[in-house]
């Protein structure tokens, strides 16, 4: 029985299923929901070794004001354009890539990108396995625009796996390296399991990114109350937390169309 205690801040669907995977491997795991009236984040904390965040992109910051800067920071959010909004703490981390929770319940083959060795070492099981990068600001930008290509795969209707959706990825693919390059980033991070492995999964019709842009173009006064995402990173983009190349003509149209539907 491993005797460390990992705190997870965020008791959805996704958060309970890594949950799982470290109460299984025999760690102590302790949940706060921010959305339940009861929970108490000081007890889900108290004598924990790892906190494990895994809220919406759009309540991490009023999370982050209750964690201790001194506890290394597993980081499961997606969305997160700039890592500028974890200042302050002094060991951080990632985790991302291409997993639904369902994926991870039901135990199939997962692939994902970790930042730290010791992402590694606490969640392998055997139908999941890492990749590895120190490129911290890059897997958190892919993270964030694959939900937004999604939306631009949702809007042309493109098909998983069909001539027209390879084109479609392959010519993403090209678009984040140089988005990576020019915000200083390494391209590389893109072959990874953050990049177009979690990009080709989220192209697809189960994601809610994907949905929303075929929504979009079927009603261009389409209107959503769902948390998403690929929104929040569109609004992040035009607040000026990245830099977009010359070339990047996939990722300003979409930008272009959703907030000519959204206004």
């Amino acid at each position: 029985m491993n005797a460390d205690k990992i705190a997870v801040i965020g008791a959805g669907a996704y958060g309970s299923a890594l949950g799982e995977i470290l109460s299984v491997k025999g760690y102590s795991v302790s949940y706060y929901d921010p959305k339940l009236r009861e929970s108490d984040i000081s007890k889900t904390l108290s004598g924990a070794s790892y906190i494990l965040l895994v809220v919406p992109s759009n309540t991490i910051e009023h999370v982050l004001p209750l964690l201790p800067k001194d506890l290394p920071l597993i980081i499961a959010t997606k969305g997160i354009l700039s890592c500028s909004v974890f200042d302050g703490f002094s060991d951080k981390m990632l985790i991302s890539g291409p997993g639904f929770a369902k994926d991870i319940v039901l135990e199939r083959k997962t692939k994902l990108t970790a930042t730290d060795h010791r992402v590694i070492d606490l969640f392998s099981a055997n139908y999941l396995s890492f990749d590895y990068t120190d490129d911290f600001n890059g897997v958190l930008m892919c993270g964030s625009l694959k939900n937004v290509y999604a939306i631009g795969a949702g809007l042309l209707g493109l098909d998983h796996g069909a001539p027209l959706w390879r084109k479609y990825i392959t010519e993403v693919y090209r678009e984040l390296k140089s988005i990576l390059t020019l915000n200083a980033s390494n391209p590389d991070t893109v072959d990874l399991a953050c990049g177009v492995g979690d990009l080709m999964l989220t192209c697809d019709t189960p994601s809610r990114n994907y949905q929303f842009g075929v929504n979009l173009r079927d009603d261009p006064n389409y209107k959503t109350r769902d948390t998403l995402e690929g929104l929040s990173t569109i609004q992040s983009i035009k607040e000026g937390e990245l830099e977009i190349p010359e070339d990047a003509a996939i990722l300003k149209d979409i930008i272009k169309k959703v907030s000519n539907g959204t206004k």
